[in-house]
């Protein structure tokens, strides 16, 4: 997989995982939303630990500075 997620995108990420995680945890968000929201979280976490989230590639949006690629 190619990255196409920028740092502040990947910070980004992780600090909404973070609290979208803490709400589920601390029974906020409960039930079968509360159990949508924790796995939206592991996947924004997945996503910025890899650096690639795969609807930017199939839409072409690159957040990732450097090069540009065609």
């Amino acid at each position: 997989m190619k990255k196409n997620m920028g740092n502040l995108d990947r910070v980004l990420r992780v600090i909404a995982a973070i609290i979208l995680a803490s709400l589920y945890f601390l029974n906020i968000i409960t039930g079968t939303i509360g159990i949508a929201v924790f796995i939206f979280a592991c996947v924004m976490l997945l996503t910025s630990i890899t650096g690639s989230c795969p609807p930017y590639g199939f839409l072409g949006i690159n957040t990732c500075k450097g090069k540009k690629q065609k």
